[in-house]
């Protein structure tokens, strides 16, 4: 048998249980779920030594193989976010269950009943890179949402999601799920991207986490509908009548939380008004934290960086690198939102109300803030448990995809014998 089929064939099985698991979850009892959620909480909490173990292992590998620094710090589990795993399991068990929930609607002329009910997406398949801690937290909201899901991390977390799927399985055995509701897609075999991307048969809806070029690959090939998780070229706009202590906090809060989470801070555009004042405090601290900046001709007038090109707006650097772009008004902000923008989440610092209001109209991200650092762009900071990736989509779920994102909608119909006329 040659590798292609083989791997189709491998494929079409774990396509195949899926979809039969997914008929058991979707009738499965609030109560069951959230058992199987605290069940491979307690798991991840037992075997909490061999995930380091493995991890480190992925890491010596990825750094062997020159792997960014940013991919690194995306891979990298420690105590603090195997903590996190383990709260966000717990978090989830604790939401509302979504499935099942009718919604009415007003009466209607004829006299016939019309709600709706919110109802699983049925399989779905989430494609990520790096980050193994998505291995939890896109099954637990795909559990608690009554979906089976097929995980396909990126082969540089293999040994990372390998075992924190066996901690899953071992969940869903004590539980008494099947095993099916969560699968693994254990081959790093590019091909086996593509053979899930063509498990139309079996897949409802597919979820790419990753780079652009990733999710563009995914979106062309593939005959699943896909929930797409673009770049994240985020903004924060310091507004002419900003508070600047606040401003220079958020701004260097939105930069230096964490580079390689795409709600990081891609550029900083800063008011005229205010840019001598702001410019040079801020310069010193992202020299000390290491970060190079790269500016517009008027930035350099005040502080003393590498000239930024036309690439630098529309680039995604997940890595200690800012472009900063002074503005001579709001509206000349907006734009360069809209034209560099990638839709994902973008902040203006402002204390003038009307300034605000223009921002959050004219700004068409999936997260508009305020006085805020965009790294606060998080399903789980959002009150979502977590997230199985943020949408730049409008069509179906948009910004951070929780449980209610991973289910749909269907129309209940009651009547007592109405009859349609002709």
């Amino acid at each position: 048998m040659s590798k292609s089929k083989e791997i189709n064939t491998y494929m079409d099985k774990l396509g195949s249980e899926a979809k039969e698991a997914s008929k058991i979850l979707s009738q499965s009892s609030l109560d069951q779920k959230n058992e199987a959620l605290r069940c491979i909480s307690d798991q991840i909490e037992q075997n909490r030594v061999e995930i380091l173990k493995e991890n480190k292992r992925d890491l010596d590998l990825a750094k062997e193989k020159q792997i960014g620094t940013a991919l690194i710090d995306r891979l990298e589990l420690n105590e603090d976010r195997i903590n996190s795993m383990i709260s966000g399991l717990k978090v989830v068990s604790d939401l509302p269950d979504p499935v099942g929930e009718i919604i009415d609607l007003d009466p209607t002329p004829s006299g016939i009943e019309v709600s709706k009910m919110r109802v699983p997406l049925g399989v779905v398949g989430i494609i990520y890179e790096s980050r193994p801690n998505v291995t939890a937290d896109a099954a637990a909201l795909c559990l608690k949402s009554g979906n089976a899901c097929l995980l396909r991390g990126g082969s540089e977390a293999i040994l990372s999601n390998k075992i924190i799927w066996n901690c899953l399985q071992g969940g869903l055995e004590k539980s008494g799920l099947p095993r099916g509701c969560v699968q693994l897609i254990e081959t790093i075999d590019r091909e086996a991207v593509k053979a899930l991307l063509h498990l139309d048969e079996y897949l409802d809806v597919i979820i790419p986490r990753g780079g652009k070029g990733l999710v563009k690959l995914i979106s062309e090939e593939s005959r699943v509908p896909v929930i797409k998780h673009l770049d994240g070229i985020c903004h924060v706009y310091i507004d002419k009548n900003a508070d600047l202590n606040k401003a220079e906090d958020i701004a260097f809060n939105a930069k230096t939380y964490r580079y390689g989470i795409c709600g990081a801070m891609e550029t900083l555009l800063v008011h005229s008004d205010v840019a001598s004042s702001i410019l040079p405090s801020l310069y010193q601290k992202f020299s000390s934290e290491g970060v190079e900046i790269r500016g517009c001709g008027k930035t350099k007038t005040f502080i003393d960086v590498a000239e930024a090109t036309e690439e630098d707006w529309s680039t995604e650097y997940l890595a200690p690198i800012l472009s900063i772009r002074i503005v001579d008004k709001l509206e000349e902000a907006v734009n360069h939102i809209q034209q560099y923008g990638s839709s994902h989440t973008d902040s203006i610092v402002s204390e003038h109300q009307d300034s605000v209001d223009f921002f959050f109209k004219n700004v068409d991200s999936s997260s508009v803030m305020h006085n805020l650092p965009t790294c606060w762009a998080d399903g789980f900071e959002y009150g979502l448990g977590a997230e199985v990736g943020i949408s730049t989509d409008k069509i179906h779920a948009r910004g951070p995809v929780g449980l209610e994102g991973l289910t749909s909608q269907k129309f209940i119909v009651k009547g007592n014998s109405h009859l349609r006329g002709v």
